[in-house]
């Protein structure tokens, strides 16, 4: 791709970009500001844009672009992630606001109120326009089985994401009013929070929703019709959190999977479709379904998966290149597939093998277990068989309890030792659980005994 394409798509300078507290804010104003930005950020090839306020990491992100940088966006932002990836990359700059502290020793700009001159005016009046091959930003896997990993992504690849995403969602015929409870620099933010706003007609939420009563309110300072972008640990805290809710017309998830009955009780409640999309960081979205259609998913428009053994390679429009997929996946004959596991979920134990996602399963659906997970600990070279231990929140209940309801439902081989309880799972701004985060916590209660 050698070709230019412009930063926004089916917008006019006057369309609303995004929504703010204090009110919308159109393409002109926007593309304003991030020219005012852009004349105060440093020299150098690399932003670090950590802002949580969604609307300033739209505009860090651009004026990032116009001053010829590239956005690195870590799925964590804790202080030896940060490092590690500044240490990659010299000269990096992070962008922040909201006080965030977690930068270390690195540079740092505060998000600046923001005057725009009239040169800036006159600059925002022409669309900017980006290499297709230019790599605009890094995108960084969430570490759930390891060290986060760096996917470049180039304009032209990212600009075919969100129109594909768009045309499945039907917001190219209806555009709709974006809230999330996902960070903007995570992919999964990033193509579904972010880009429909540039390449799909949709606005949306500045902020970053996370307790129910935030996500309520976010909703009704926005029209309808509204679309809710979320995950399925999100979604059960809103709905067991039984407040009202503003009308929304479509609710998305992403990120782990997401049962029929949560989905179910979604739909029921909201009186809206649940719709989950399937991909990867490495890979973008490839997939969506209806989750109480079914099991099967649909690939987007233009994307197409190859097998080989038991890998599975995703290639086509906005992929880069062809990208293996960490799950096992049955591909069916009328062109869907079904999930039937992860590669690296699958553990073997004194020659018994089964998946953590199983277990999981089996796990959560105990009566009064709120949240767990099983995981592998660290391999003890002393120890011929390395035991799973597990994490759960069960108020009400001692170790005993769980281990005896649990015990009917899964083979001895897999019972964890240890068992570990807590008042909340150190999950992560998007519900996920990063196995350094359980090893964590496993440490800890070993020290605490």
């Amino acid at each position: 791709m050698n070709h230019r394409l412009p930063l926004f798509t089916r917008h006019h300078p006057d369309d609303i970009l995004a929504w703010r507290s204090d009110g919308p804010v159109s393409v002109h104003r926007f593309l304003a500001e991030a020219h005012a930005l852009a004349a105060r950020l440093p020299a150098g090839d690399w932003l670090l844009n950590v802002c949580s306020d969604r609307y300033r990491f739209a505009v860090g992100f651009v004026a990032g672009l116009l001053a010829g940088k590239t956005s690195l966006q870590p799925a964590s932002q804790t202080p030896g992630t940060l490092a590690d990836i500044a240490a990659r990359h010299p000269g990096t700059c992070c962008l922040r606001d909201d006080g965030f502290a977690a930068a270390g020793e690195l540079p740092c700009i505060d998000f600046p109120e923001l005057a725009p001159s009239s040169a800036h005016e006159a600059a925002a009046a022409e669309m900017p326009e980006i290499d297709a091959g230019r790599i605009v930003a890094i995108l960084f896997t969430s570490g759930s089985t390891g060290k986060p990993q760096a996917q470049h992504k180039t304009w032209g690849r990212l600009v075919a994401n969100a129109q594909a995403g768009a045309d499945r969602l039907g917001l190219n015929e209806a555009p709709m009013n974006i809230v999330a409870t996902v960070p903007a620099q995570h992919s999964y933010g990033f193509e579904s929070s972010f880009l429909p706003a540039f390449h799909g007609g949709s606005p949306f939420w500045a902020g970053k929703p996370f307790y129910p009563q935030d996500v309520a309110n976010a909703l009704a300072a926005v029209p309808r019709p509204r679309l809710l972008v979320t995950t399925p640990f999100h979604l059960s805290t809103l709905l067991d959190a039984g407040i009202p809710l503003p009308g929304i017309d479509v609710i998305l998830s992403a990120t782990a999977p997401l049962s029929t009955k949560l989905a179910t009780r979604a739909e029921t409640r909201c009186k809206a479709p649940v719709m989950e999309i399937y991909g990867s960081t490495e890979s973008g979205q490839l997939a969506s379904r209806r989750t109480t259609d079914g099991p099967h998913w649909t690939l987007l428009a233009g994307v197409s998966l190859a097998q080989s053994g038991d890998t599975t390679t995703a290639s086509g429009r906005h992929v880069e290149g062809e990208v293996p997929l960490g799950d096992i996946i049955e591909c069916l004959p009328d062109g869907r597939f079904i999930l039937t596991g992860r590669h690296a979920d699958m553990i073997n134990i004194a020659g018994k093998r089964t998946s953590l996602a199983w277990l999981n399963h089996k796990l959560c659906a105990l009566p009064g277990v709120r949240d767990g997970a099983f995981f592998l600990p660290d391999v003890v070279p002393e120890r011929h068989i390395t035991r799973l231990a597990a994490c759960l929140c069960a108020p009400g209940m001692d170790r005993t309890q769980v281990l005896a309801a649990l015990r009917p439902h899964i083979d001895p081989a897999f019972m964890p030792r240890p068992l570990i309880l807590c008042d909340s799972l150190p999950r992560n701004t998007t519900g996920k659980l990063t196995r350094d985060a359980l090893q964590a916590l496993l440490t800890r209660s070993k020290k605490d005994v």
